[in-house]
């Protein structure tokens, strides 16, 4: 019995390293160049107010009113990850987006809405 809860417990202990370890995949894929890009809106209350008005636009749909998601595919926009994530890691997941898990490339939209979004999702953060 003692056994079989070790074995139990080791498990689910790989298993919560192996998920923790793959929910930052994402930030991995990006680029030196694009995680060290500062955001050029960074503390522009005007640049948070546009970025609101995009949230509103383009990810409210998804991601819900107050940035909670789905609880499933969408993820949630307040959280630790997101937090652990450089402007420049956000700024290049929403230019390249990842269609396997439902996230549209925002590429088409121009770049400096793409940094205003990013102020916005860093101002509701906090």
């Amino acid at each position: 019995m003692i056994l079989r809860k070790c074995v139990v417990f080791l498990s689910c202990l790989i298993l919560a390293a192996a998920l923790g370890a793959t929910s930052d995949v994402r930030w991995q894929q990006v680029p030196a160049a694009d995680h060290a890009r500062p955001n050029p809106f960074l503390g522009q209350p005007e640049a948070v107010a546009a970025g609101a008005i995009l949230y509103r636009e383009h990810c409210l749909q998804c991601h819900k009113p107050n940035a909670e998601g789905d609880g499933h595919k969408r993820p949630a926009l307040r959280s630790e990850r997101l937090r652990a994530a450089t402007d420049g890691d956000i700024e290049w997941f929403l230019r390249q987006g990842d269609l396997r898990h439902g996230m549209p490339s925002w590429s088409s939209i121009p770049i400096e809405q793409r940094w205003q979004l990013v102020a916005y999702l860093r101002s509701i953060q906090k």
